[in-house]
């Protein structure tokens, strides 16, 4: 009764009582939370990781100054500049409706702005868009990143991040305007919402519109994802909700959306991917531009891809194969599928080397006493194979057109001719200007199967091409650019004709039947 007296004593005196406070265990020093810290250095390692991936893979962008395929170019940049511009060339492909203008649409977006904003330079308008892939792949690698951790831990997470930025065939292809680079980034990004083992950000609707995505820029990107979307569709408890809900409107989007923006630039109803399909497959037209022994990806494709990544790939399929044998079945199907067809490039299968690295990690989280020896050999071995490839290698087809691009301001009516094999070089969407230009075409249609090409008659006599095709003085060129090796073969031509070598520019070191280790260009002086 003493107690509740003073304690109405103390109230009635407006007196109140304050308990002693205790230093939260949940607090820093400064009396921050420690979850409101821990955010914050979550948020700044994130932050610091994207920041790193934007530098390095812009870095990667700038030091890779030579080409590759005469697709990344004119199956995108050059098709783009005729969308926007309405000069140019387009190539067989978009006359029989077998390419598709998705892809190169978005670019052709990108020319239209950059004209209204009149910053339609010709660097801008050749670094913008190797610029943008660069970007995206960057994002990719972030994501990629990030997924290897959710999958394993932050130790096998970094080494298998290690592995993909070592990539020497990564550095070389993913800022190039191919399908190939751009169907291997999505990929990588779809693998990051794939429901995987231990995965806990998958998502059916992203990974499959992603999927839907890479089939849109190039439709052989199913070959990869047939097995992934059976492994899927078997794991999946609810099979009716996922292809009623996922597969049927993902996949009408994948087929209605390109087909409408194909019909408009093509005039006409058409469906490119079955057009692709047969005219690449079924009719064997691929053939056409070479083909190669069945085993050519077994035993030079991959390994070339891979690099010296192979023993560590190989030795990761016996470590953790039980974990992610759906992505070795994925591996080994894609490699099988295309061995099958007779024309093989090594850029077909790029799109597998994310599934190889995370293999290629498991190996180098695993290693302890020979871990630093193999860091360095795959430092050693990869990065003089991409700066050499990225910065030396055919740099020349590049170089040329810098040099061309002076003559639309410096040249009265230039008319320049390319006395080389069809599609050496890139065309309008590295001079942007509506000069005078001719280069000697391959297959006009599908009509010329059997007749032999104006690249081809070019090649076998060069000589008796350039006087059967200019017998008037007035209508010759006033500059060829030919690789060295022709130069002999035409001697007379240009002794007869005043022309005279004006540059001299290094291709590449390993020159091969009608490509030369040199491009020349000559003027001719009236």
């Amino acid at each position: 009764m003493e107690t509740l007296r003073q304690r109405s004593r103390f109230e009635r005196n407006g007196t109140e009582v304050k308990l002693e406070e205790t230093e939260s265990p949940l607090k820093t020093k400064d009396n921050a939370p420690l979850s409101t810290v821990i955010v914050s250095f979550l948020y700044t390692e994130v932050l610091r990781i994207a920041s790193f991936c934007v530098i390095f893979r812009v870095l990667n962008c700038f030091l890779v100054q030579s080409s590759f395929v005469p697709d990344e170019y004119w199956q995108a940049v050059e098709v783009a500049h005729h969308m926007a511009f309405k000069y140019g060339h387009l190539t067989w492909e978009w006359k029989e409706g077998i390419r598709g203008f998705t892809y190169p649409l978005f670019f052709a977006i990108i020319y239209k702005v950059l004209h209204w904003i009149h910053c339609d330079s010709v660097y801008i308008m050749i670094w913008l868009p190797r610029l943008l892939h660069a970007l995206f792949t960057a994002f990719a690698d972030f994501k990629f990143l990030f997924l290897v951790e959710e999958l394993e831990n932050q130790h096998v997470a970094k080494w298998t991040f290690f592995c993909h930025l070592c990539s020497w065939f990564t550095w070389y292809c993913c800022s190039r305007t191919l399908s190939n680079s751009v169907e291997a980034t999505i990929t990588c990004l779809a693998l990051c919402y794939f429901p995987l083992p231990g995965s806990k950000t998958h998502s059916s609707k992203k990974y499959l519109s992603l999927v839907a995505l890479a089939a849109i820029v190039r439709p052989t990107a199913l070959i990869l994802w047939l097995p992934l979307l059976i492994y899927h569709f078997w794991q999946e408890d609810n099979k009716l909700r996922l292809v009623v809900h996922d597969y049927i409107p993902i996949g009408a989007l994948a087929i209605v959306i390109p087909t409408i923006i194909d019909s408009i630039f093509y005039e006409k109803w058409v469906f490119v991917h079955f057009n692709f399909l047969k005219v690449n497959v079924l009719d064997g037209l691929a053939s056409y531009f070479g083909t190669h022994p069945w085993h050519w990806y077994l035993t030079q494709g991959f390994p070339v891809i891979i690099g010296p990544h192979l023993p560590f790939f190989l030795f990761g399929c016996f470590l953790a194969f039980r974990r992610y044998k759906i992505l070795l079945v994925a591996i080994a199907w894609t490699i099988g599928a295309y061995s099958l067809l007779p024309h093989k490039e090594f850029r077909f299968i790029y799109p597998v080397l994310p599934f190889c690295m995370i293999f290629c990690g498991a190996t180098m989280a695993r290693m302890k006493a020979w871990r630093r020896a193999a860091t360095a050999g795959l430092l050693a071995s990869n990065l003089p194979i991409a700066l050499y490839t990225g910065l030396i290698h055919q740099r020349g087809a590049l170089d040329v057109m810098s040099h061309i691009h002076v003559l639309c301001h410096n040249v009265s009516q230039p008319d320049v001719l390319f006395a080389m094999s069809c599609h050496s070089t890139p065309y309008y969407s590295h001079v942007h200007c509506p000069l005078k230009m001719r280069f000697l075409e391959g297959l006009r249609d599908l009509s010329q199967l059997d007749h032999e090409t104006e690249s081809e008659r070019f090649i076998n006599d060069p000589l008796l091409w350039l006087r059967t095709s200019y017998p008037l003085e007035h209508s010759l060129p006033t500059h060829l650019v030919l690789f060295d090796v022709m130069e002999k073969k035409i001697t007379a031509f240009l002794r007869e004709n005043n022309y005279r070598k004006t540059t001299d520019i290094f291709h590449t070191h390993f020159p091969d039947g009608g490509v030369g280790g040199r491009i020349f260009i000559y003027e001719r002086h009236r």
